[in-house]
């Protein structure tokens, strides 16, 4: 499992995420505090706070999946890697 956070403080930014999410074939959670949401689910993410940094879990260990993702993701991560 692989763990990254994002943030999406836009109603515009939670489609993209998930139209970029769809692309992966694994299953992906995002959690804020006790609340965990499929992270493929436009109406899950609705009911997150927002304004919190969401942690992204991921269903894979594959080193080049999570890279890909990752750069997919690159403007909704937050403290992204370099």
């Amino acid at each position: 499992m692989a763990v990254l956070t994002v943030s999406l403080p836009e109603l515009t930014d939670i489609a993209e995420f998930v139209n970029i999410m769809a692309r992966f074939p694994y299953e992906a959670h995002l959690t804020v505090g006790n609340y965990s949401v499929d992270a493929k689910s436009i109406m899950g993410i609705f009911t997150l706070d927002r304004e919190q940094p969401m942690l992204l879990e991921t269903e894979t260990e594959d080193a080049d999946a999570v890279e890909a993702l990752a750069h997919s993701l690159g403007k909704f991560l937050v403290n992204p890697v370099h």
